[in-house]
């Protein structure tokens, strides 16, 4: 709970600071907070100081271990690189809150409900997620969501491990609701968290899953 400023240097092979990235989804650096028990989530764009440095200032809401996770590409890498790094934060810890697949794919955030659904759930095939969005108090299809990062929503998953990790971008840049849907390919059987994000009026709003990926 107090800001902590944070520096990430990016080197090459050579150990020298690569100097140039590419700008994807409008940012030169998405980068990911997650708590081992996976109950806290963040998604930050560090500001990009030069000489392959990047920084920015948190807070984090309890001690304990947390996996710093960024993605980047090099200038005319091609590929986004995908580097992680636990750090340990000191302070009172929170209780470890189990990793359990919810029974209902609905959520209520923000005022807005928003419901999960998949054609199928198996690892290793095709996934198409939908994410349906519509305001929790009239009930009625919310289709004014507003592009967020260039895109109609971000999602992200990440296995209970903590290992696993996928960052999924719509199908379609084209209408702004109620319906956004991803697709993804989960690598291995068992339990994961997802994170859908989007925004309206202005504002971004996150909604967490748990589900459990079949074999």
């Amino acid at each position: 709970n107090k800001e902590i400023p944070i520096s990430i240097l990016i080197k090459d092979d050579s150990n020298k600071p690569i100097q140039s990235f590419d700008t994807v989804h409008e940012k030169k650096m998405h980068l990911f907070i997650f708590s081992k028990d996976l109950a806290y989530f963040s998604h930050i764009h560090p500001n990009y100081k030069g000489k392959g440095e990047f920084a920015f200032t948190t807070k984090f809401p309890a001690g304990g271990d947390y996996m710093l996770l960024s993605e980047f590409t090099p200038q005319g890498g091609g590929d986004p690189s995908i580097e992680s790094h636990w750090v340990q934060i000191e302070g009172k810890t929170a209780k470890k809150q189990p990793l359990v697949p919810d029974q209902k794919l609905t959520k209520v955030v923000d005022g807005k409900k928003v419901t999960l659904s998949f054609e199928h759930l198996m690892a290793g095939m095709t996934v198409h997620m939908n994410f349906t969005i519509s305001d929790a108090a009239s009930n009625q299809p919310i289709k004014n969501l507003q592009p967020y990062l260039g895109a109609m929503g971000h999602a992200v998953a990440i296995s209970d491990d903590v290992e696993k990790y996928l960052h999924i971008h719509p199908m379609t840049t084209e209408g702004n609701g109620p319906k956004v849907t991803f697709m993804t390919v989960f690598p291995e059987k068992g339990i994961y968290k997802v994170w859908g994000q989007f925004q309206q009026d202005g504002k971004v709003f996150t909604v967490p899953f748990v589900i459990d990926v079949e074999k």
